[in-house]
């Protein structure tokens, strides 16, 4: 008879993967990629799937150090500023948002991204589970930006958008785009406010790049019920746990 305390025996509790995402320590799709990797033990035994569950005796250990199984899920507000990458290690050495956050916050995830050169409001989390629920498309929440671009595009382009479209075989759902502020010459920039439920890899730059403009400064502004508003760049403000429990959508608990 296997002991009830292998990870094999065990056919209730949590997924492992959502334990390592809810303690905080990293996203559920990091936590596979540990497992793969040989990082991962239950209770001494080193795991070879992410296909296991655990429950609350049985302990954890990402290359040989225990793991906090339980902490309380938190939300910051950061303003990224362009000329930072949204990720906790890069091969070419450039500078991450997370070694320029301050030293007392816990180890954090992003909730989606900004690419190098944009900026603006990124949500940051303690908790990888409520980070995969957050950043999911089926959650709903609307991402906004400003968008500074070169060229001129019509209002009724602008507004085709709203049915979607397909650019190199990729399907965009419907976004909705309008100019804000136009120059006094052609040779000027102007001003677009977006609104996309997605949030593909680079979708805003492609999508403007389609109607012809050339994206020059890309600046979120919110993200669901969170607005940039007047933090300061480079700033970061936690949400209070009251406002952050009555945005999120129902079902999902916070520890």
């Amino acid at each position: 008879m296997p002991d009830r305390n292998s990870p094999e025996a065990n056919c209730k509790g949590k997924r492992i993967a959502k334990v390592m995402a809810r303690a905080g320590l990293c996203s559920r799709r990091e936590a596979e990629r540990w497992i793969a990797d040989g990082r991962v033990s239950v209770n001494g035994k080193k795991l070879m799937t992410p296909a296991v569950m655990v429950i609350d005796d049985q302990v954890i250990t990402v290359d040989g150090q225990p793991i906090a199984r339980k902490t309380e899920s938190r939300l910051w507000r950061y303003h990224k500023p362009a000329g930072l990458i949204v990720s906790h290690s890069d091969p070419e050495g450039r500078g991450s948002v997370f070694d320029r956050l301050p030293a007392e916050l816990p180890r954090v995830v992003s909730i989606g991204r900004l690419d190098i050169n944009s900026e603006g409001l990124l949500l940051l989390t303690n908790d990888g589970a409520l980070e995969n629920l957050l950043e999911s498309p089926k959650t709903g929440w609307t991402r906004k930006y400003r968008v500074r671009a070169y060229g001129r595009v019509s209002e009724r382009a602008l507004a085709e958008l709203a049915k979607g479209v397909t650019i190199s075989g990729i399907r965009y759902a419907p976004i909705q785009a309008e100019v804000e502020k136009t120059g006094k010459t052609n040779a000027s920039n102007i001003w677009v406010r977006i609104a996309i439920r997605e949030g593909r890899n680079r979708e805003v730059r492609k999508v403007m790049e389609y109607v012809g403009l050339n994206v020059n400064r890309l600046i979120r502004t919110g993200y669901g019920p969170f607005q940039l508003g007047g933090l300061p760049r480079g700033g970061v403000e936690e949400v209070r746990r009251g406002a952050l429990r009555a945005s999120l959508p129902k079902g999902f608990r916070l520890d």
